[in-house]
């Protein structure tokens, strides 16, 4: 099992930056792969961004694509999310997620996620 907890989020007007963290406990960090997802007031949660276990590739959705930047530390048992170029419509409560590298593994372990709120 993995225990995962987000820091980062805030309060930042467009244009802005923020930096998500993940800290995940256990020693067995670097055999998951790693997720962002965000849930907006009202919406459902979505896919951001996907990286796998050695960072050998990544994944984004669309809107972010260009924006976004996840990257891990297996050394430091962490997974970030470098956001730039924030738009108000990024305003959500991201999530930090893991799962198995099986194939067709569900995200089975979530943090309890952070708030990112991107004025206009």
């Amino acid at each position: 099992q993995v225990q995962l907890v987000e820091s980062g989020g805030g309060l930042v007007q467009a244009g802005g930056s923020l930096r998500l963290s993940c800290a995940a406990s256990g020693r067995t960090f670097s055999t998951y792969e790693m997720g962002w997802f965000r849930q907006a007031p009202g919406k459902e949660r979505e896919f951001v961004a996907h990286i796998t276990r050695s960072s050998g590739s990544t994944y984004y959705r669309d809107s972010v694509k260009g924006r976004f930047t996840i990257s891990r530390d297996n050394a430091k048992n962490t997974v970030y999310l470098q956001m730039n170029s924030l738009k108000p419509e990024d305003t959500a409560v991201y999530y930090c997620a893991a799962r198995s590298a099986a194939p067709l593994s569900a995200w089975n372990y979530w943090g309890q996620g952070t708030q990112v709120t991107v004025s206009s």
